[in-house]
């Protein structure tokens, strides 16, 4: 094959027109498009990068709240866990207080019986004294232990003060002595000069007996009574005992 300048040159020429028509008509638009095509990557890049830095900021603002929450949940149990245990303390202190109340008032009540039970079982025994000493003394009565009833009351009637005995005094009011057996003439006479110095004026004393004194007197003068018998000393007794004393 021969080398042929004209066709040589030719061929260079079509080939510089087709290099300035590819840079005329196509190098430039796919270069436009290119350089489009690339700020619009840049552009989606920088936008990719800025939901990436917001999408970090609201995930450090979410760990931020979760980490909130964490503290105010541990802090809402911290004081539930308080309140539950102050209302258990003071749950149990209302227990305590009322079984304390309770106990007191067992021990309230368990007293009381046991003290009427003492009492009922005391008054028993003051009944079965008093029967004892009734009958024991039922077989002492008699004109001996009359005598030494007597012998007391004139004792009883000296050692009285004038000036308390109103009734004595007062001459509407009828003296009356009164014996379970009949008093001889010298007792007669010494209850009448006993009375008769308390009351500052002559008396006439009523005398008159009466069995159920079983032995003894009982001097009488309106409100004011001289029991020296053994009927009243067996009440007396009883009644002393059934109220402690």
């Amino acid at each position: 094959m021969e080398f042929d300048l004209t066709t040589f040159i030719l061929e260079v020429i079509n080939f510089l027109v087709l290099v300035w028509l590819l840079k005329r008509f196509f190098y430039r638009p796919v270069l436009g498009v290119i350089e489009k095509r690339q700020a619009e990557t840049a552009k989606t890049i920088a936008d990719a990068a800025a939901i990436r830095l917001e999408a970090e900021g609201l995930k450090s603002e979410c760990l931020g709240r979760l980490a909130g929450v964490d503290q105010e949940r541990a802090a809402a149990r911290a004081e539930l866990a308080e309140e539950i245990a102050a209302e258990r303390v003071r749950r149990l202190a209302t227990v305590e207080a009322e079984v304390n109340t309770d106990r007191q008032r067992r021990q309230m009540l368990e007293e009381r019986e046991r003290s009427e039970r003492e009492a009922a079982l005391e008054h028993e025994a003051v009944n079965i004294a008093v029967r004892f000493a009734s009958r024991f003394l039922d077989r002492l009565a008699g004109p001996e232990l009359e005598a030494k009833l007597v012998e007391l009351a004139l004792r009883e009637l000296d050692a009285q003060v004038p000036e308390k005995l109103d009734a004595l005094r007062d001459p509407r009011v009828s003296i009356k002595v009164v014996s379970a057996y009949p008093l001889d003439e010298a007792k007669r006479t010494a209850f009448t000069l006993a009375l008769g110095r308390l009351a500052g004026r002559p008396l006439v004393p009523e005398f008159s007996e009466d069995a159920i004194l079983k032995a003894g007197v009982c001097i009488m003068a309106g409100s004011w009574v001289l029991m020296a018998n053994l009927r009243d000393e067996l009440s007396f007794f009883s009644g002393s005992l059934d109220h402690g004393g």
